[in-house]
Order: structure tokens, then sequence, then C-alpha cells
């Protein structure tokens, strides 16, 4: 893709964007000055909730809503996004009267959210306006209200909401903060709304998950002679065999590594068997442990297989890397 650079002023453009930075950061950094008991109260009200967030916006004001209906519910707190015009034409229908709506506008005056605040206010809800307007409509109907004004936009017309909806948007994520700390929100509970994440996949994906098991397994008795163990090895492509006893229990290992240590040495592999050659005691991990427990301990001995055991020591299954970068543990 290709453009005139000629029509561009790089000056021009760098220095509105330095701008837009220094207006947009300030105008989030007067909210601080400005919270308190507001605030606090919004949050009480949200976490008491025994229903949902509902929150509702128009414009540029309805997608920070959207964002930060998902980001609640991403954190603990029950929240789903009605847009006010849809709320008109029957989707009032999805507010109960135990929910708390969240009502953000910038300038409180948005003709379709004002028009449906009677119906809201008949039906008892809780009403937690964000607004850059005190004195305005949806700040006089409601129960507590967030300001968000700013000073200016950041918009060199001071038209387009940027500075507004900043605002309204770092709102939105204190909040979220706030009530996620209160409910005792942790790793655990984010990785579990977020299961197909980075996260979700390091603090759910157990060793079980991902392991390979039964026949997959590469594994030989001890008294089994090298050139049978080579065949294991080959056959099951894990690049180590475990070597067990007659109850599963796990003797040792053997690796690729291992048999070019020995090849380099010279050692004469063919009447050997797999007691001769294998490690005793080997590193292994528990199969209910998390699939990162074993990353760590791979990288903590640097070794690229090791065997998954139960709680008697008993060969339950294998991994290696290449299993565990397919699960995207790493």
């Amino acid at each position: 893709m290709s453009f005139d650079a000629a029509n561009i002023n790089a000056g021009q453009a760098l220095s509105l964007a330095r701008k837009t930075f220094e207006i947009e950061a300030g105008a989030v950094l007067d909210l601080a000055s400005r919270i308190g008991d507001e605030f606090v109260q919004a949050v009480g009200l949200m976490f008491a909730c025994p229903g949902r967030v509902v929150v509702m916006g128009m414009g540029k004001s309805g997608h920070i809503g959207r964002k930060i209906a998902a980001t609640l519910a991403s954190t603990g707190t029950p929240a789903m996004f009605v847009h006010p015009a849809e709320a008109s034409h029957g989707d009032l229908g999805m507010i109960q009267a135990v929910d708390v709506v969240l009502a953000i506008s910038n300038s409180g005056e948005s003709e379709e959210l004002v028009a449906i605040l009677p119906v809201l206010i008949r039906l008892g809800v809780a009403l937690i306006a964000m607004t850059g307007g005190a004195q305005s409509t949806l700040a006089k109907q409601a129960h507590v209200t967030l300001d968000t004004s700013v000073a200016r936009e950041a918009c060199p017309l001071n038209l387009a909401p940027t500075s507004s909806t900043t605002a309204q948007l770092a709102m939105g994520d204190a909040l979220s903060v706030a009530l996620l700390d209160a409910r005792g929100f942790r790793e655990e509970d984010f990785a579990r709304s977020h299961p197909g994440g980075a996260l979700g996949r390091k603090l759910l994906t157990h060793v079980s998950d991902v392991m390979r098991s039964g026949n997959a397994v590469p594994q030989v008795m001890p008294e089994t002679s090298f050139t049978e163990l080579m065949r294991e090895m080959s056959a099951k492509g894990l690049g180590a065999s475990a070597v067990v006893d007659g109850k599963q229990c796990v003797l040792g290992i053997f690796t690729d590594g291992d048999l070019r240590r020995l090849v380099e040495k010279g050692v004469d592999l063919r009447s050997l068997t797999a007691a001769d050659v294998m490690h005793a005691r080997p590193h292994t991990v528990r199969i209910n442990s998390l699939a990162v427990e074993a990353v760590a301990l791979m990288e903590q001995y640097q070794i690229n297989s090791v065997l998954v055991v139960d709680e008697a020591g008993a060969l339950c299954g294998a991994l290696n890397t290449n299993d565990l970068m397919r699960a995207k543990v790493i």
C-alpha cells in the first residue's frame, strides 16, 4: 500500500499526536483528584447487586460502555450492555429491578437515554450516571453520579469525543479494579473466564490434558535389550523411553541425548540392556500437576522430555516440549 507522503505534514502529525496524548493523560489524571464518596457508593451498589450491572450509552459512549461491560464480566461482576435505542423497542425487558444500571453520557442529555429514565426509575433499579454534565437530566435522576467531565477534547476542533471517552474508559476500569479487589478475585478466577487465553491455558491446563498415554508412551523393562529399547523409542517418537518394573513403577529413563553421549564415548551397545544405560530415579511430574509445572521442571533441569507418574510413582504418561508447544502452554 502506498501513499503520497507529500500530502502529510510529518511535523504537524507528530505534534498533534503528542498533544493528544498530553490532553488525554491530563483528563485521566484529573479524575483522580475528583473521585470520592460517589465512587465508593457506586462500587458498593455494584458489589451488592443481586442481578447484573446493565451498562448503557449512545454513540461513542456506547462503544465505551460495551468495553466496560466486558471488563466487568471478565473480572467477576456479572454485566451486560443494552443499547438505549433498542431498549425503547423491547430490550428494556432485559432489565430487572434487581439490576444496577450504569448509564454513560458525556452531556447527560442523550435523547435515547433520557427517554427511558422514567421507566428505569419506575422499575426501581439503582441508577449510576457517568457523565460530564453535573446538572444534566441524567445526573439529576441518578442515585450516584460519577463526574467524567474534561477540560477539552483532544480533537483540535474540540468536537470529536476523545478526551471524554478516554475519561469514561478509565473510570470504567477503575470501577472494575475496585470491584475485582472487593470480590477477592484471583488469577484462577480470571483464568476460568478466559479459558482460551494464554493465562487461562497456564492456570487451567493440567499435565493429564496434554500428556501422551497408553500405547503412545514408550516403556520397556530393565532387562530389555538395547536393540529393543531403540525400536520402542523410534516407534513412539518421544525422544525417550521409560524403564519400568512389573508394577509400572518408574526405575529410569533413556533419552536421545543419552544415546548420543554413549556413541561419542565409543561404547559397545549391542550387549547392553535398558538397565545398563538408563538414568535411575529420573525427574518426574505428577499427573494432577499443572502443565506449567512440567515446563518449569524441564527448564530447571534442561530436559526435553518428562515422565508422568501417579502418587505411587507408577507410570501414567509422558510429554515433551513439542506436546507443550502444541497445547500453547509454552
